[in-house]
């Protein structure tokens, strides 16, 4: 079994980005480097050209993360990925440099941050290491023992209080009196050690190497702060940023040496746990400084020691390359803010990798993932999709030996199960809607076989097939209390065997899809006979409150028949347990009851704290409220919230693709008691654009169908309308929707 594992282990390895072997350069450090936590190295390279290339690709690795400056131009700001792809491996970027080369003398410079620890978003390899590979016809620059490397000594850790346990990242103090001025300029003159080749690529502990398989991240460059205040003793600077946003902090000041300046943000305690934060101690005169680990946050704070002026301050904000092309709006101002502040929410809650939030944790859980990467088709740009795609691939290339899968990975410190997060991940919301909403189906054959194990071997059903309940590691179905795990159990199973099902017929697997077939038949003929009281789900000796979470999924799962649905909106508008990470589903069963009214309500209900009574934060909480309203810790940017941005689009506007990739997709409104409302939609064939305005039962589309596209809009009562390619107007009816 442990050979068949790991097979299974390599394959996946390498599935999700080419891997590349044919290597000439080799890992290199300096004699003095330990590799010891929060590690920085300085990389010199002079190298002559005699005619530069049209093109010429650098690959780089490290572990951790680098900055590159050709001929003293910055080309890569933060350059590397957390690792890894699995268990034993590295990612590497491909950066084109050719425009940045000239004939004659080039230098190359390379500073490398080794975080030397692990958290719940990185696996530490122990070596801080830097790879180099730059090849084209009369050009080769390959990291050898012929570069230059030091340990950047200015670089170093700081006093407590430190991060908490789950970051891989450190404090970063640095010292400018002993700085290495212009070290990564032409023309430096002074001492670097020299480099050692260290180890070989493809072996440990940095293993494999597999290409990035995301965009560099985005630079929006070095900008002034939106408002600047002192505190009444004059000793903190205040800065306000423009929205919650991950900023790496910039000063410059004229001091004596030796003075102090503590740099954090409003959000360094972040879901009651420690952020990063910096120190930087001036040397004398007149210095600027940005410190290069991101923060996150509504403001930044600068608290300065006596006699140090500050001449000037700015922030960077840096974030995954995508755009923010989608949009909502209606005539309910309320709504708008809430679409607004999700997307926001679900921007910063990308980076190297999707991440449950950025402050206390940084970490792919998968149930806010599936979550997130449902927001993003309606959100953002197409470069988004391979965000969600690299987190498949890791998922599944970290499954255990015994077949569990588990999240947040990868990761170092960390390998619990939360059963039904990890169904959630795997089944209709998670990995098929990656599937069917972009329409790259190119994962599915590379994972298939894990999936299955995961499915048919980790998880049991009992003598009427339906599932049995799994402790895992972590008994876990949301925070807050009154949940119903046995209902949940069977609808998130259900939902992961009809993902499974539609995977095995597209790899031909026929008698798979017969024998999953077969299962969710024996759900569905079950399900009510366990779990229907005449009023609503619940697990037998189950004694909590009725779960509004179960009701949502026997609906949207496709388990409760029509013909509940009338019990079942009268339960929604009674219970309220849910947090945000399960209310998306709850809203969205009210739409699939063609209950849009009472879904806006709801919704209005629920996040009505949130919007109304924190005026100035740009992104959504893990709870309903901060502090004890706050779950699990209490975040003010979590990403599971944002539910409401896809059904604000999908339903409201009514936007859903009927096949990959929005080739052909359906505009079926439910608009409630909106009057107005608009949406955009960004796919690989272009964006799908509608505005609605409603005059009592009749709805004013306008609609615009990409080149290469069909849309289907119901227009009146058994009567829907083929679109083409082009502009629309039509007038439907709201009461055939």
């Amino acid at each position: 079994m442990k050979k068949y594992f790991l097979i299974l282990l390599l394959i996946g390895c390498f599935a999700s980005a080419q891997a590349k072997s044919d290597w000439k350069a080799r890992w290199i450090n300096t004699e003095r480097c330990q590799s010891a936590a929060n590690t920085w190295l300085a990389y010199r390279k002079t190298v002559d050209i005699e005619k530069v290339p049209q093109t010429l690709t650098a690959h780089i690795a490290a572990d951790s993360k680098y900055w590159l400056w050709i001929n003293g131009k910055l080309v890569v700001f933060e350059g590397g990925l957390k690792r890894g792809p699995s268990l034993y491996d590295t990612y590497y970027d491909s950066v084109e440099i050719a425009p940045y080369l000239t004939a004659g003398e080039n230098t190359i410079a390379v500073l490398v941050w080794h975080f030397g620890k692990s958290g719940f978003s990185h696996v530490n390899s122990g070596l801080a290491a830097l790879l180099f590979e730059a090849i084209a016809p009369g050009v080769e620059i390959v990291s050898d023992a012929s570069w230059f490397c030091s340990l950047y000594d200015a670089y170093q850790n700081t006093e407590a209080p430190f991060p908490n346990y789950r970051l891989p990242e450190s404090n970063i103090r640095f010292d400018a009196r002993m700085e290495l001025t212009g070290w990564n300029q032409p023309g430096y003159k002074g001492r670097m050690g020299v480099a050692v080749v260290i180890s070989e690529v493809g072996v440990a502990p940095l293993g494999k190497l597999v290409e990035r398989p995301i965009p560099l991240f985005k630079d929006y460059g070095l900008k002034p702060y939106v408002d600047v205040r002192k505190s009444a003793a004059g000793d903190t600077l205040y800065c306000r940023l423009p929205y919650n946003c991950q900023v790496t902090p910039y000063l410059k000041v004229e001091a004596p040496a030796g003075k102090t300046v503590h740099i954090l943000t409003d959000n360094y305690e972040g879901g009651s746990a420690n952020n990063v934060r910096a120190e930087y101690i001036t040397r004398d005169g007149v210095q600027e400084y940005e410190s290069y680990g991101w923060m996150n946050g509504h403001e930044m704070r600068y608290i300065l020691p006596e006699g140090v002026k500050v001449l000037d301050v700015k922030f960077r904000e840096t974030g995954y390359n995508t755009e923010f092309t989608g949009s909502f709006q209606c005539n309910d101002p309320f709504m708008n803010e809430l679409w607004k502040r999700s997307a926001r929410t679900l921007y910063i809650t990308m980076r190297d990798s999707y991440m449950d939030c950025p402050d206390r944790e940084r970490a792919q859980w998968w149930g806010d993932e599936v979550n997130e990467l449902g927001e993003a088709f309606y959100a953002l740009s197409p470069s988004s999709h391979k965000m969600a795609l690299k987190g498949i691939h890791e998922l599944m290339n970290w499954q255990r030996e015994d077949g569990v899968i588990f999240a947040p990975s990868p990761a170092g410190n960390w390998r619990k199960e939360l059963p039904l997060q990890m169904l959630a991940s795997v089944g209709w919301y998670g990995f098929y809607t990656q599937y069917y909403y972009s329409g790259d189906s190119s994962f599915v054959a590379g994972i298939y076989d894990r999936l299955h194990r995961y499915l048919h071997q980790v998880w049991q059903v009992d003598k009427s097939g339906l599932a049995i309940e799994r402790d895992g590691d972590w008994s876990w179905g949301d925070w807050g209390e009154d949940i119903d795990m046995g209902v949940l159990t069977n609808c998130w199973y259900y939902l992961a065997l009809k993902a499974e099902k539609a995977f095995a017929l597209q790899l031909g697997k026929t008698a798979d899809a017969e024998d999953i077939s077969r299962m969710m038949y024996s759900i569905e003929k079950c399900f009510d006979t366990k779990f229907w009281t005449g009023t609503a789900y619940r697990s037998p000796g189950y004694k909590g409150e009725t779960d509004d979470r179960a009701q949502a999924m026997a609906v949207v799962s496709g388990l409760a028949s029509a013909d509940k649905y009338p019990a079942l909106v009268k339960v929604l508008k009674k219970e309220y347990h849910a947090s945000p990470y399960m209310e998306k589903y709850v809203l969205e069963a009210l739409f699939q009851m063609n209950e849009p009214a009472f879904a806006l309500e709801r919704t209005r209900q629920r996040y009505a704290k949130m919007i109304d009574q924190y005026p100035d934060c740009t992104t959504l909480f893990e709870g309903w409220g901060i502090g004890p309203d706050g779950f699990g810790g209490g975040t003010t940017n979590h990403a599971w919230s944002g539910g409401p941005l896809t059904l604000l689009s999908q339903k409201v506007c009514g936007i859903e693709p009927t096949s990959p990739g929005f080739r052909s997709f359906k505009v079926c409104p439910q608009m409630g008691t909106l009057t107005e409302a608009s949406a955009t939609v960004d796919t690989h064939y272009g964006k799908i654009q509608v505005s609605l305005n409603r005059k009592g039962s009749k709805i004013r589309m306008t609609l615009s169908v990409p080149a290469g596209t069909t849309a289907e809009v119901p227009v009146s009562k058994g009567k829907v309308k083929r679109l083409e390619a082009g502009e629309h107007t039509l007038t439907i009816s709201s009461r055939t929707l």
